[in-house]
């Protein structure tokens, strides 16, 4: 880049949304990254990032919350005057794996807070500080899931909240085309996180048994290399499009 550019990884100190500020370091960001963490936990993670000369500014928040997201934006303004890619990764499995009949109301609305309505409004905020600003060369990319068609009746909250977070990029795609600020949604398949780390055996299994056609879990890697593709403009005319990263999950076979 020729000029230093800043993105903003909801959930970016782990897991996934670490796959991604990894990536966009590589490619010469400055990162916003924040997560429900205090600063202590995650100095480990920032210091390591650093040391590739990136400048990280790491913000404690937690984007279900109305203050937080707005303290988010208006922390990363303050300190890189602007926010060139916003990505929307921060994501929370239910508490408690329940049958859809046993669920709790309780379960249901914190998973909704975080998954759907907090990357929803942060969108808001961050669009139109890039319409303010007149970005010409931004992107907002909005991280799914396969959940997002894929029926578990054991989280079903969550599948719910990535089912609406799908159509949440697609509005946001077709609010923002006239503008050129292209929306994508990444939708990932098994991925090896700290998320994922209390059903290893079961996918473990269920890879080994033929799950999918590329036969291993994916990596926050793996997320990472189509992040930073979409923020460099490789995709210009694409807006709105869906880019499963799954192993070939989605393949219907015989």
């Amino acid at each position: 880049m020729s000029e230093k550019k800043t993105a903003l990884v909801t959930g970016g100190t782990r897991g996934i949304g670490l796959g991604v500020a990894k990536a966009l370091a590589a490619e010469g960001y400055r990162l916003v990254l924040c997560g429900r963490r205090d600063a202590e936990a995650v100095a480990d993670v920032v210091s390591e990032l650093e040391q590739g000369n990136v400048e990280v500014l790491y913000v404690q928040a937690d984007v279900g919350d109305a203050a937080s997201r707005q303290r988010l934006v208006d922390d990363a303004c303050a300190r890189f005057g602007c926010i060139d890619v916003l990505v929307n990764n921060a994501g929370m499995a239910p508490s408690e794996r329940a049958s859809i009949l046993e669920a709790t109301e309780e379960s249901y609305d914190e998973v909704m807070s975080v998954n759907l309505k907090g990357p929803y409004f942060l969108t808001q905020l961050v669009a139109r500080k890039m319409l303010e600003q007149k970005k010409s060369d931004a992107c907002i990319v909005f991280v799914t899931s396969v959940s997002s068609d894929t029926a578990s009746t054991g989280r079903g909250e969550y599948c719910i909240s990535k089912a609406g977070l799908s159509m949440a990029a697609q509005l946001w795609a077709v609010q923002l085309a006239e503008h050129g600020i292209p929306v994508y949604e990444l939708r990932p398949g098994i991925i090896e996180t700290d998320m994922t780390s209390g059903v290893k055996d079961k996918y473990d299994k269920l890879i080994g048994d033929g799950l999918l056609p590329q036969a291993r879990w994916g990596q926050p890697s793996d997320i990472g290399k189509a992040v930073a593709m979409l923020a460099r403009g490789d995709l210009p005319y694409s807006t709105g499009q869906v880019i499963n990263i799954d192993g070939g999950f989605g393949i219907k076979r015989l």
